[in-house]
């Protein structure tokens, strides 16, 4: 049965500066993370294993990200676009290092600044809302070098500047904010979220969680300055989750799954929705000999700093058991896990689980009681361009169909939910392997892995839908 959304539901589509703009050298942009980050399956070594020293080597490597879909000349083709297929929202990033080249410096970039201006105004044409991540995995690179990224606490100070720049400059163009892309994630990818390299393994949870500390100071600053500069304007936090089913009864496994789940879904939320840290920390710290430096009116700041909303990423649930061995292990479990007998993968090995949606949307909404915002959520798959130049994708309308039905259950169950914006798209370069052959868009982009394309985008078949999707706010589906 389809179910009625709410009015004013925020329909859309969610991308990320570095994944699609190119332009890497251009505007007076400086190097970030992802600038250094190579192309093709190497790259989930590099961001989850020791040792990554943040250089660029061209004869070993390719890089994607420095050209991408070149969404940086294009801007105005793509938006035409998504006001056609009735966009509401359109969720993106600012590139930190387009604005502070360096991230170090007192004075913004103008070029930088201007750029996304136009982008704003042009999204305005046609009535379509920016959600605007202001930190999604794009750290200048130089913070990376000269401070070891967020273990530093003076990043606090130059993400606070550099928040604060933006509220000024687009105070009357946007009114949706994100702090921190998938904040949680550095717990497995410090690379991409804390901006730093695990060089020991036994060296990874001190550094790791001193450095949270800064982003949740960081995050706490950035919402009571966007409160102050922007009053009618809803700032969140942006976190992955996945909900964590135990794989049987058996109590171990069912206390071992809510260690995990409280961990990875709700240590990072529960200090920018709550403003404090969770009581469970408590033993873990102790655990594992984290002692955390904290300056007088840190506490203070995370009860003052409290976000308005949740936004999170939703694309598979995850199974666990105390005692697992390697072949239980699923090869997508990018985040830990084990094979869940009840579900199908995706090419990628991701776990495909609609009703586990519903199961997090009812999660979050228990904890919180805030407004939740599905920002991420869709499928990457190999699409073929049939000979009449078509792209018949129904695996990607099935996907998504099934998970937008759920979030209309959930609706029903009592949750409140501002919108969703589909992961990509329009297709770019995948984060976690770097490859453009990992498609998730409604639009197609002839951009290939070897570099190859001409750039030229194409409407798929889930465009149309995705249109008929909106344009009866989720009743037709």
């Amino acid at each position: 049965m389809a179910k009625r959304f709410p009015e004013g539901f925020l329909w859309g589509g969610a991308t990320a500066a570095n994944q699609l703009e190119g332009a890497y050298r251009e505007g007076g942009k400086g190097l970030n993370i992802p600038d250094v980050l190579p192309g093709g399956k190497v790259r989930l070594k590099v961001i989850t294993e020791p040792g990554f020293n943040f250089e660029i080597d061209n004869e070993k490597y390719t890089y994607p990200n420095h050209e991408a879909i070149d969404f940086y000349h294009r801007y105005k083709e793509d938006i035409a676009l998504f006001a056609e297929m009735g966009f509401k929202a359109f969720r993106m990033s600012i590139a930190w290092s387009r604005i502070f080249p360096n991230g170090d410096e007192t004075v913004p970039n103008e070029e930088g600044l201007a750029f996304y201006d136009r982008v704003f105004d042009e999204l305005h044409k046609y009535g379509i809302e920016p959600v605007v991540t202001i930190s999604h995995y794009e750290m200048p690179l130089h913070l990376v070098k000269e401070y070891g990224g967020w273990r530093d606490r003076r990043v606090v100070e130059f993400f606070e500047r550099y928040a604060t720049a933006l509220f000024n400059r687009y105070k009357d163009k946007v009114k949706y904010w994100m702090t921190f892309n998938e904040i949680n994630s550095g717990l497995h990818m410090p690379i991409m979220g804390l901006g730093f390299a695990i060089q020991e393994e036994r060296d990874r949870y001190q550094p790791t969680f001193q450095a949270y500390h800064h982003q949740f100071v960081a995050s706490a600053k950035a919402v009571i300055a966007c409160h102050k500069i922007i009053p009618d304007a809803k700032i969140g936090c942006m976190i992955v989750y996945t909900p964590t089913y135990a794989f049987d009864c058996n109590p171990e496994n069912v206390m071992y799954a809510l260690q995990e789940e409280r961990l990875f879904n709700y240590f990072c939320g529960d200090v920018q929705v709550r403003g404090a840290y969770p009581a469970f920390m408590k033993r873990y710290f102790k655990e594992h000999n984290i002692q955390l430096e904290m300056e007088p009116g840190d506490l203070e700041l995370l009860k003052e700093g409290k976000v308005d909303y949740v936004a999170f990423s939703y694309y598979m649930s995850r199974t666990e058991k105390k005692d697992k061995k390697p072949e239980d292990v699923g090869e997508g479990n990018i985040l830990g896990g084990i094979k869940n007998p009840f579900l199908k993968a995706s090419e990628w090995g991701w776990e495909i689980d609609p009703i586990g949606l519903r199961v997090s949307l009812n999660q979050l909404y228990d904890r919180y009681q805030v407004p939740l915002f599905v920002v991420e959520n869709g499928l990457g798959a190999y699409d073929k361009v049939e000979e009449d130049g078509s792209i018949q994708d129904d695996y990607r309308i099935d996907y998504l169909r099934s998970h937008i039905q759920e979030m209309g259950e959930a609706i029903e169950d009592g949750v409140e939910l501002m919108g969703y914006t589909s992961w990509g798209c329009i297709d770019l370069v995948s984060a976690s392997t770097g490859e453009m052959s990992k498609r998730y868009g409604y639009i197609y982009v002839d951009k290939h892995d070897d570099g190859s394309g001409t750039l030229e985008r194409k409407k798929k078949k889930s465009f149309y839908w995705y249109k008929d999707v909106i344009a009866t706010n989720g009743e037709k589906l």
